[in-house]
Parts: structure tokens; C-alpha cells; sequence
């Protein structure tokens, strides 16, 4: 980890990709979503023990910027890193690039915002635990 970015290493296989071995779309979001997720477990995070304790934080704003594909067999690199939080929106950047030459292929943000399992309502505020970890994370900046 570099400057407030967690690196995440994913080797293209052959499902992740199309018939011409480039890598499909859908595979850099799951990627972020793995990212997203070993990151936060890095930093000794659970993202089930959130969703254990009634909260769920579903993606409210997806965005991508295609620059350039991986290719089969090649190996990515899925940098992630938290924004300095904002009223309750948790934003994410990510910077996927091709690990030898650190070319940038990929770049996405990924907004969340919490909300109550149960009721499905957006809470008002985070949860002090998780905007004390949050904070944290984006402090590593």
C-alpha cells in the first residue's frame, strides 16, 4: 500500500474474459468489489460483522473510465482507496492498472451509502464504529 492506496493483484483468467481473451467489463467491477472488501479485512474490518449488525451498504453511484483492456494471462493490479468522508455517501476510487508497466487501465469510483437491513431506509448517519474505520482509512492519505 502507497499512499493511502490498497493494492489488490488479480491475474486475468480465462473466465474473465471474452472470446478474444480481453478482459469483459463486468469483471473490473467484481474486482472492485474484492478490493474493496480485502481492504478493509487488512485493516482488520469485517465487512459481515456490518451486515451482522443490521447494516448494509449497497452501491448508490457506479462509475468507469476504459483507457485500455488486460488480457488473458496477464496480471492486474486493483488500487483502492477510501475518500475523506462526507455526510454518510462512501466513496471509493480505484486505479486498475497493468501490474508490469503500470499502465491504468481502469478508473472507477463506487459510492455507498448505509442503510438499515431491516427497514431498507437510508440511515441518517453512519454508524460511529464505521465513521470512526472510515475516517481512519482515508487519514492513511
Amino acid at each position: 500500500m502507497t499512499a493511502g492506496w490498497f493494492d489488490y493483484p488479480v491475474r486475468v483468467q480465462p473466465h474473465h474474459t471474452d472470446y478474444a481473451g480481453i478482459v469483459w467489463h463486468g469483471t473490473y467491477v467484481a474486482w472492485m468489489e474484492e478490493a474493496r472488501v480485502e481492504y478493509l479485512r487488512s485493516h482488520h474490518v469485517n465487512f459481515a460483522d456490518w451486515v451482522a449488525a443490521g447494516i448494509d451498504l449497497p452501491v448508490v453511484d457506479l462509475s468507469l473510465r476504459y483507457r485500455q483492456s488486460l488480457q488473458l494471462g496477464e496480471v492486474g493490479l486493483v488500487r483502492a482507496k477510501v475518500e475523506p468522508i462526507k455526510g454518510i455517501r462512501i466513496v471509493w476510487q480505484f486505479d486498475i492498472q497493468q501490474q508490469e508497466t503500470g499502465t491504468t487501465c481502469v478508473l472507477g469510483t463506487v459510492t455507498l451509502a448505509p442503510v438499515d437491513r431491516q427497514t431498507r431506509k437510508v440511515l441518517r448517519r453512519l454508524p460511529p464504529e464505521i465513521q470512526e474505520i472510515l475516517q481512519a482509512l482515508a487519514s492513511d492519505l
